[in-house]
C-alpha cells in the first residue's frame, strides 16, 4: 500500500468508529434493528491485507466499540469472527476472473449485487455472533433471530447507501 492509501484507509477507520460512538449508536428501529457500521472499518479494507493484520485490526476494532458500549469483549468476539471469515467469504463470493490482490472492496468496484452479498453475508456472521454472545442462552432464540435478521439488513443497508454517496 502507498502512503496515500495508508492516509485514507486511516481516515475512513476513524471516520467509521467516530460515525457510530457518537451517532449511529443511538439509532435503533423498532427496539430490534441496530445499526454498526463501524464494520465497514474491516470489510473495505484492501484485498492484500494479510489474515493477521485483519484480526489485529478487527480486535482493535472491537474494543474501542467495547469500550463506548461498556460491553465487555462482545463486540471484538464478534469482529474478530467476522474478519477471520471475510477472506473464505471474498473466495467463495466476489466472482471477478483472476481475482488480483489489489481488488478494493466498494461498490463502484464490486458493482450493486456482489457488493451487496459481500457486506450481507459478512454482517449476518458478526451481529449472529454479537447477538448469541449477549443473549448467552438459547432460552431467547426468536427474539435474537430477529434481531439478527433486522440488524443485518439495516446494517446492510446503511453501508452500500455510505457507499453509493461517497466520491470513490
Amino acid at each position: 500500500m502507498t502512503f496515500r492509501e495508508i492516509v485514507s484507509t486511516s481516515s475512513l477507520f476513524l471516520l467509521y468508529l467516530v460515525l457510530q460512538i457518537l451517532l449511529v449508536r443511538n439509532l435503533v428501529l423498532f427496539d430490534y434493528a441496530f445499526c454498526f457500521i463501524y464494520i465497514a472499518c474491516i470489510l473495505l479494507l484492501p484485498n492484500e491485507t494479510s489474515l493477521t493484520w485483519l484480526l489485529i485490526i478487527g480486535f482493535v476494532t472491537g474494543i474501542i466499540v467495547d469500550t463506548f458500549y461498556n460491553t465487555l469483549g462482545m463486540h471484538a468476539a464478534a469482529t474478530v469472527l467476522m474478519a477471520y471469515c471475510r477472506p473464505l467469504i471474498v473466495r467463495a463470493q466476489i466472482d471477478v476472473p483472476g481475482l488480483e490482490s489489489r481488488i478494493e472492496f466498494s461498490l463502484k468496484e464490486l458493482g450493486p449485487g456482489a457488493f451487496f452479498r459481500y457486506v450481507f453475508v459478512l454482517a449476518l456472521i458478526h451481529h449472529t455472533a454479537l447477538f448469541f454472545i449477549e443473549a448467552s442462552s438459547l432460552a431467547l432464540i426468536i427474539p435474537t433471530l430477529i434481531r439478527v435478521v433486522a440488524s443485518t439488513l439495516f446494517t446492510t443497508v446503511s453501508i452500500v447507501l455510505i457507499q453509493f454517496f461517497t466520491r470513490n
